[in-house]
């Protein structure tokens, strides 16, 4: 019998197997890399462990549903951790915003920035959950697969004014430019510039509002290594250093996959988790509507890429930087001009933003006894915005960020240094196979999102499926959790179908 592909075991692809083999279709996973988890790989170096990418779960009921759908328990695999505050934002100024989950905590703040802004702040979060209402509960995990489709949300769209930027939507709400930034960063998470990003992104504040911000015991690894279990308890198979080279076609359906090694599956269909722009102009690259859209998705808008810092430190000399949070969001001396620089200039910025993850405030079991795990991430340009050489740049990078962090957030960080490595653009395009090095895939703006984004079937190959950050809904473990939900209602509908003929 053949069997449904999923390629990559990212979020996305792992959600999407899981489902699929929950329904009761036989289905195979294969991975590139030695281990799970696409960007929420796992490094492990001297005892300390380091979650490569995604680190803010803000819908837990997503994957509890997920794990539902399989009559399981999510909380039998991993426990979550609430993560208080949700982000501590900083400013060069010296001064500190602690984003939280407390209405009455969040007013006290806005009011010492500016205590006109609390109504506005209401007003705003009032407007955030309607957002979230029609963007996300309704629309997240339903597929656009016509134009219909998209007409027939428009008039939401159109009454949430859905043409505004993020920043535009919470200026309207808000007038001091520091409760702005805190309010309008958040779109930055799924690649997306707040200057130009739909205001539709708002809805992530509404998101984490909602279900708060959680953290895995063990890191995101964690979860990963569960859903794994899961889709394996369930009877899938799973291969891990099984990249695949192309799509084999017959007419206009895909029926297998040939790896790298040499190896061939059959398939009854296929779906990718893989780099979108990739699985059609690379694995698809030989058919004629792999080589019509990929050259369409490489016209299109991608998001920028990230400089990635990980690093572990001894605590030993009893410094234990005791005041960090989870998360910390230390904002530039500027940030329309930085974030304008990031998703248009050739060149790269002297100036920085910087996401702090200190994971080991929440679960000291990342690092070893009296020590702590760290990353640290820049937006940065994409490849096709910069063609910088990171070889070059990337210890540049490191060197000057160290050097912001012992000067501001972490002081004696070089003395407590145990190890580190970085992740560049160069890794995003070579390792994960990203387009351009873009770490969100395409950019969230209107004009690309909902039934303008590619759709999670293709139009022609009926049996070749999308899933992940670069199909509907988008990037983020919500996003690419909902597009597993879209893709899988399809594939499973289908399946129906080709069976009853």
């Amino acid at each position: 019998m053949k069997k449904t592909i999923v390629i990559g075991a990212g979020f996305g692809g792992l959600a999407l197997a899981i489902r699929l083999q929950a329904a009761g279709i036989p289905t195979l996973l294969l991975e590139a890399r030695d281990k799970p988890g696409g960007r929420a790989y796992v490094y492990e170096d001297q005892g300390f462990t380091f979650d490569a990418g995604p680190t803010v779960i803000t819908d837990p009921s997503a994957l509890e549903a997920l794990f539902e759908t399989a009559g399981r328990r999510l909380a039998d695999y991993v426990e979550l951790l609430p993560v208080t505050p949700f982000y501590r934002l900083r400013w060069e100024s010296g001064q500190i915003f602690d984003y939280a989950n407390d209405q009455a905590a969040l007013e006290a703040q806005i009011r010492r920035f500016n205590a006109d802004d609390v109504d506005g702040y209401r007003r705003f979060l009032h407007y955030s959950r309607e957002v979230f209402q029609e963007g996300y509960l309704k629309l997240g995990s339903q597929p656009f697969l016509s134009f219909r489709d998209m007409l027939k949300a428009a008039p939401a769209l159109t009454r949430l004014q859905a043409w505004r930027s993020v920043y535009g939507m919470v200026s309207t709400f808000i007038r001091d430019e520091h409760l702005r930034q805190a309010f309008s960063f958040h779109s930055l998470l799924v690649g997306g510039n707040p200057f130009s990003t739909s205001s539709i992104y708002t809805l992530i504040h509404a998101l984490e509002r909602e279900w708060g911000v959680w953290f895995p015991r063990g890191g995101t690894g964690a979860l990963v290594q569960g859903m794994v279990k899961l889709f394996e308890e369930l009877g899938g198979e799973f291969e891990l250093n099984a990249r695949v080279e192309r799509l084999e076609t017959d007419g206009d359906r895909v029926t297998g996959v040939t790896l790298e090694d040499g190896r061939h599956f059959e398939a009854a269909a296929v779906a990718s988790n893989a780099d979108v722009t990739n699985t059609y102009a690379k694995l698809l690259g030989e058919h004629p509507q792999g080589q019509a859209e990929g050259a369409k998705l490489k016209r299109k808008r991608m998001s920028n890429s990230l400089f990635v810092l990980y690093f572990g430190l001894d605590h030993s000399d009893g410094n234990r930087h005791d005041d960090m949070a989870h998360h910390t969001v230390c904002f530039g001396p500027r940030y329309r001009g930085l974030i304008h620089d990031i998703f248009h200039r050739d060149t790269l910025s002297e100036d920085f933003s910087l996401y702090l993850h200190a994971p080991c405030v929440t679960d000291p079991s990342l690092a070893p006894p009296g020590c702590g795990a760290y990353y640290v991430l820049a937006p940065v340009p994409h490849l096709g915005t910069a063609d910088l050489d990171w070889d070059v740049e990337g210890p540049r990078l490191r060197e000057r960020i160290f050097d912001y962090l012992e000067a501001n957030v972490m002081p004696g960080l070089r003395e407590q240094l145990v190890t580190h490595r970085i992740f560049t653009p160069f890794d995003f395009r070579d390792t994960l196979d990203a387009h351009l090095g873009s770490a969100f895939s395409i950019e969230p703006i209107l004009t690309q999102s909902a039934w303008f984004r590619p759709h999670n079937r293709d139009s022609r190959l009926s049996n070749l499926y999308l899933v992940g950050a670069g199909t509907h809904p988008g990037a983020g473990i919500p996003g690419v959790i909902g597009s597993a939900k879209a893709t899988a209602g399809l594939m499973i509908d289908d399946d129906a179908r080709r069976e009853a003929s």
